[in-house]
């Protein structure tokens, strides 16, 4: 199953030339880039990784794309993903998130629905690799 977090999740994975071009954009809107990996892909795990520090100053591309390599290198079967956060004044948030970097194999969650005593539903998810 693929799983389908942030910007761009729907589509065929990016190649690097793809993702620079939104590492760009990002850092021409002068959104700091941070690079996350993650082993556990629920959608409630919000807090992944952080690989390094965030790079607030940094205004050229193929500085993020030499720590998405290192990464890379590090955790080849993990999901690894980068973040811009916009730290303007009002927004000061995450802009944009998007998956680069998958392992070969991926969970499937089953959700199951066991209906007990009255109207109660109980709910287990559970996952399989």
């Amino acid at each position: 199953m693929r799983i389908t977090q942030g910007c761009f999740s729907f589509l065929p994975d990016l190649t690097d030339d793809q993702i620079t071009a939104q590492i760009e954009y990002c850092l021409a809107n002068e959104w700091a880039i941070g690079v996350e990996y993650t082993d556990d892909p629920h959608p409630r795990n919000t807090f992944w990784e952080m690989w390094g520090n965030p790079m607030f100053d940094l205004r050229d591309a193929a500085g993020v794309m030499m720590e998405l390599k290192a990464c890379r290198k590090a955790f080849p079967n993990h999901y690894i993903r980068i973040n811009a956060f916009d730290s303007t004044r009002g927004f000061e948030t995450v802009r944009m998130s998007f998956i680069v970097n998958r392992p070969k194999v991926e969970p499937t969650f089953e959700v199951t629905r066991t209906e007990v005593a009255g109207r109660t539903v109980n709910i287990t998810m559970t996952t399989r690799y």
